[in-house]
């Protein structure tokens, strides 16, 4: 049974900087694309990062993080992480870890709020 533990939002204010975890059970974690999605109130899921699977670890961004996001993943541990800097209020969401594409059952996610 996959299951997947999201961990480490909160509060910060703008400009501030947060670390988001997410571990995984009941899969080959390493042998997949993984990716870090996020949902704000009243709008859709969007993905905001993704890195490949344990071969190459390519990344790629939403633009709208582009240059303050930072997602890696400790196999081994079976977890991926998303450094978040550079706070913005925009950034306010839950934010989740699935496969890339998602077709895992979503976790809890955990609460991000970014004060003006």
């Amino acid at each position: 049974q996959v299951q997947l533990v999201e961990s480490g939002g909160g509060l910060v204010q703008a400009g501030g900087s947060l670390r988001l975890s997410c571990t995984a059970s009941g899969i080959a974690f390493s042998a997949f694309s993984m990716g870090w999605y996020r949902q704000a109130p009243g709008e859709e899921r969007e993905l905001v990062a993704v890195i490949s699977s344990s071969g190459g670890m390519i990344t790629n961004y939403a633009d709208s993080v582009k240059g303050r996001f930072t997602i890696s993943r400790d196999n081994a541990k079976k977890t991926v992480y998303l450094q978040m800097n550079s706070l913005k209020s925009e950034d306010t969401a839950v934010y989740y870890c699935n496969k890339n594409p998602a077709t895992f059952a979503w976790g809890q996610g955990t609460q991000v709020t970014v004060s003006p």
